[in-house]
């Protein structure tokens, strides 16, 4: 109500009213709405949009949708590159996301603008953004995300180069369940399929070893026998790779997910590979805001940028 008092109010100022005898009707009237945030200006959103500026993140990206890398209908990719010419080929940003080891209906939860806006950030920093579908539960439990994301990584590893990608540079992203899926791919060579290798993994929230007191949706996947829970765990395969490893974990996250990556990154720190780098985000209201989009700092995007610099330097001769 407030919001109309105050179009009436502009309208009745500014109706009638010139300045230096120019035209004084609904142009002039329209800018002091904008202006107010009341009205959309000629792009579509409103200037206190908090959206806008994520908005102009994918400018100048191009998004190839729905490509199949499976059998079935939820075995799908999306890809994402910006509108530029380049001369050598690009790192690889690959995206495994999801909040939950079930979909609904049959379908994941890794679809949205929000994990669009990890790919353009991808895309923006001179890369190639991927974004992985994956089979959910209870219709497909373990290993078939393990499966999925291998499946995924061999079709970028043949196909990338027609995207400006380099296969020999990819850094495989999971989140939430898809950290699972990620370091679940990593830790069991078995579930791995021909040219399925990647240079580096971020882990984001994870659980890395389901227990008795898994919810309803994990209990979906890893199955009703919690005897199997230990070897359907990432442990103790992920401590006997040497694939560098950036593990993160939010602030904000529950105690056992905080637990969680503790726990994965002190039996890491005690192996005989390597101590990950680690990081505690501020916050994790999404895939974007992991990588500061809409966040205010301690995201992973420096921290990322940095590994893939690292990977870049290998191939330097």
């Amino acid at each position: 109500m407030t919001k109309y008092l105050v179009i009436c109010l502009l309208l009745a100022t500014l109706t009638g009213a010139s300045v230096d005898g120019s035209e004084s009707g609904w142009p002039q009237i329209a800018a002091h709405l904008v202006k107010a945030g009341l009205v959309l200006d000629g792009s579509g959103a409103s200037r206190d949009d908090s959206t806008s500026d994520e908005s102009q993140s994918c400018a100048r990206v191009s998004f190839s949708r729905n490509l199949s890398y499976g059998e079935t209908d939820l075995h799908v990719l999306d890809v994402a590159t910006r509108d530029v010419r380049e001369t050598s080929p690009r790192p690889v940003l690959l995206f495994v996301a999801g909040e939950s080891f079930a979909g609904d209906n049959g379908a994941p939860d890794v679809a949205g603008p929000m994990q669009d806006q990890a790919m353009c950030f991808a895309a923006r920093h001179g890369m190639v953004g991927v974004k992985v579908n994956y089979r959910p539960a209870p219709a497909n439990p373990w290993p078939a995300g393990a499966q999925d994301v291998a499946a995924a990584i061999s079709w970028v590893r043949q196909n990338i180069d027609l995207f400006g990608g380099s296969r020999d540079e990819i850094v495989a992203v999971g989140y939430s369940a898809g950290a699972f899926h990620v370091a679940s791919f990593l830790a069991h060579p078995e579930l791995q399929v021909r040219d399925s290798g990647v240079a580096a993994v971020v882990l984001v929230s994870g659980i890395y070893r389901s227990s008795g007191d898994a919810d309803a949706t994990e209990a979906s996947y890893f199955g009703a026998d919690a005897s199997k829970y230990d070897e359907r765990s990432v442990f103790p395969g992920i401590l006997n790779i040497d694939t560098p490893i950036l593990l993160a974990w939010s602030a904000l996250d529950s105690p056992r997910l905080v637990a969680q990556g503790e726990k994965l990154k002190e039996l890491l720190c005690n192996s005989a590979t390597h101590c990950p780098q680690t990081i505690v985000l501020r916050n994790r209201d999404s895939l974007a805001s992991v990588f500061g989009l809409g966040a205010s700092g301690g995201s992973l995007a420096e921290a990322t940028l940095e590994l893939v610099r690292e990977i870049e330097a290998r191939g330097l001769p």
